[in-house]
């Protein structure tokens, strides 16, 4: 019988600057990421980012636009945060309420135009 191959997919080096939403709170917080793979994302927060353990986030980076979970927060030595998420499938309600910011957001850049 053929072995197959295994292999490994890990995360690679993505240094951008990014913004997480927090989906219950909708609260916006301004993050650097630092590493992403197919199904988790490193991410580095300011020092009075609160606990977000738990939390369901939207995180939007350059062309990247990920539904997670934050499944870890670590303190850094420099008193920054480690942020671990890991991805979740897009419910209908959160497709919606990205959809539904994206055209408000036009719709005032429409009005800033005239």
């Amino acid at each position: 019988m053929e072995q197959l191959e295994r292999r490994s997919i890990g995360r690679v080096s993505f240094p951008s600057k990014g913004v997480l939403v927090v989906c219950d709170t909708q609260e916006v917080l301004h993050v650097g990421v630092r590493d992403l793979g197919p199904i988790g994302v490193g991410i580095r927060a300011e020092a009075d980012t609160p606990n977000l353990v738990g939390k369901d986030v939207i995180m939007v980076a350059e062309t990247l636009i990920m539904y997670a979970d934050v499944v870890r927060q670590d303190p850094m030595a420099d008193g920054c945060w480690s942020i671990g998420l890991t991805a979740r499938k897009f419910s209908r309600d959160v497709l919606q309420y990205l959809f539904d910011g994206i055209e408000m957001r036009a719709k005032l850049e429409e009005e800033l135009d005239k």
